[in-house]
């Protein structure tokens, strides 16, 4: 009996033995040349990366990988690698890679966007946010948001050409209101301040990772040493807490007894009377701040990119305007029930999320162990970056990508869905993306409703071309541009 089992061990040995010597024979899959030393970190793209991977990924195929020291970066450019390795193979490229950036220095460590994967809170925090961006909830905000909308219609009628603030505070109150119960005083109010200066911040240090990341002693220098510019950058996010000073607003409300419904009031004043401990308090106050950070700022850059393609494809505006007269019969504001009946309205969110994928890098991933795809070895530990704006873009998917074409996403021949790709993969995909879909539906149906969004003219009648220029860190704005917005059917606006 001995031998079969001695047999059958050395047999699996010998096949695990192969299998890890075909792994360590197999290459990483292509990159850019690198130094001996640093690999790919000084041509790391600071700004915009997406465009100068988009860039290499013609060069260097669909993935391709950078070296930073002794880490790896596996970058994935096209949609079949990204569903193949980030679906397909959820399980190991799940987890969040681990910063010491952001788990030591700025101790977010608990925050719902850097959560491990195999962290107990990472379940409680998924069915919390669940239980408050669901469809059920999100249709119990239905009078919410169109509350706001109408703010935002008369705001743009009052003054247009801040309609950039007027779409910050929109998407600010509604998501204060529905997570802390919390009523903006206006565009420039405490709250929405706060996620701007956060974004702004954020923004000026995503790029090429600090030193720290890889030498991690650095952060134990005092902040005069060469390489700890990350203490100066970390101390400007400390005075930057937004998942703090509306959560600690909002409990001290609820404490008085003066409130109103909110995430927040629904798990302090639970149904069944029993009051949340420490810990619950903790998961709570993380889930909040993630609805907060996540809605405050993604919206706007989608509604940003809707004005600058409305104003510069006059067509697609007439045709949606067309399409919502026609539903409306003209004399009344769409409403979220009217959503299937304007297949049109939700191609053009799809086309406006193709186009400007408002995060185009996606939240970085990590490999748990290594894997190989291709004939290419993806080694454990790896930073897997998908590169979402390289997959709307990618013309094998979407032929003619550049073109802002809505009838793409229709008919029996409609190319791939662009929300496989820009709300995330696998189990990190944003769970607030359907409270995400009907905040679009519901403006940009009422402003082609009321408004027509055409190209400004100077002093001298000239026509004033908006440009296409990005900025941001991990998420990506049109940076503001010349545009005139008019009364349509001046009867609609609400009183």
């Amino acid at each position: 009996m001995e031998g079969p089992i001695v047999i059958a061990a050395l047999t699996l040995i010998a096949v695990a033995v192969h299998h890890l010597i075909r792994k360590c024979s197999l290459p990483l899959p292509p990159c850019p040349p690198q130094t001996i030393i640093g690999g790919h970190y000084n041509i790391f793209p600071q700004q915009q990366a997406f465009l100068t991977f988009t860039r290499w990924a013609r060069t260097y195929g669909p993935i391709f990988h950078l070296r930073l020291f002794n880490r790896y970066t596996i970058v994935l450019n096209s949609g079949k690698v990204a569903l193949d390795l980030l679906e397909s193979r959820s399980s190991i490229y799940s987890e969040r890679p681990y910063s010491v950036f952001i788990n030591k220095i700025q101790e977010r460590s608990l925050s719902v966007f850097s959560m491990s994967l195999h962290h107990p809170r990472f379940r409680v925090y998924r069915k919390m946010m669940h239980s408050g961006l669901g469809p059920r909830a999100v249709q119990s905000y239905h009078p919410l948001q169109i509350q706001e909308t109408n703010i935002l219609l008369k705001a743009l009628a009052d003054t247009p050409k801040e309609f950039i603030p007027h779409l910050r505070r929109n998407a600010g109150a509604l998501i204060l209101k529905v997570t802390y119960g919390y009523e903006v005083s206006g565009n420039y109010d405490t709250f929405i301040q706060l996620v701007e200066r956060a974004f702004k911040l954020q923004a000026s240090i995503i790029g090429r990772p600090f030193p720290v990341e890889f030498f991690p002693f650095l952060r134990f220098l005092p902040s005069w040493f060469p390489f700890t510019e990350f203490k100066q950058a970390a101390e400007k996010l400390r005075e930057v807490r937004p998942e703090e000073w509306p959560f600690q607003w909002s409990k001290r409300l609820i404490d008085s007894g003066e409130y109103v419904d909110s995430f927040v009031s629904r798990f302090l004043r639970p149904e069944d009377g029993k009051l949340p401990g420490d810990e619950d308090m903790d998961i709570l106050k993380w889930c909040a701040a993630a609805l907060y950070i996540g809605g405050a700022d993604t919206t706007v850059s989608a509604m940003t990119s809707f004005v600058y393609l409305m104003v510069t494809n006059p067509e697609v505006q007439m045709r949606a305007q067309a399409d919502i007269d026609q539903v409306t019969k003209g004399d009344r504001l769409p409403t979220p029930d009217d959503e299937a009946a304007l297949p049109y309205i939700t191609a053009v969110i799809k086309e406006i999320l193709r186009w400007g994928p408002v995060v185009p890098l996606g939240l970085r991933h990590s490999v748990t162990q290594d894997d190989i795809y291709n004939g290419f070895r993806i080694p454990k530990g790896s930073t897997v970056i998908g590169n979402v704006w390289a997959m709307t873009h990618d013309p094998e998917l979407y032929p003619d990508p550049e073109r802002f074409n809505p009838d793409r996403h229709l008919g029996e021949d409609a190319q791939m869905d662009p929300f496989k790709f820009v709300f995330g993969f696998g189990r990190r995909v944003c769970p607030g993306s359907y409270l995400a879909e009907r905040s679009l539906f519901l403006n940009i149906a009422n402003i082609l409703a009321v408004f027509s969004l055409g190209k400004e003219t100077d002093g001298d009648g000239r026509v004033l071309e908006p440009p296409t220029e990005w900025y941001g860190g991990t998420t990506s704005h049109l940076k503001p541009f010349p545009c005139a917005i008019k009364l349509r059917v001046p009867n609609l606006l609400p009183p």
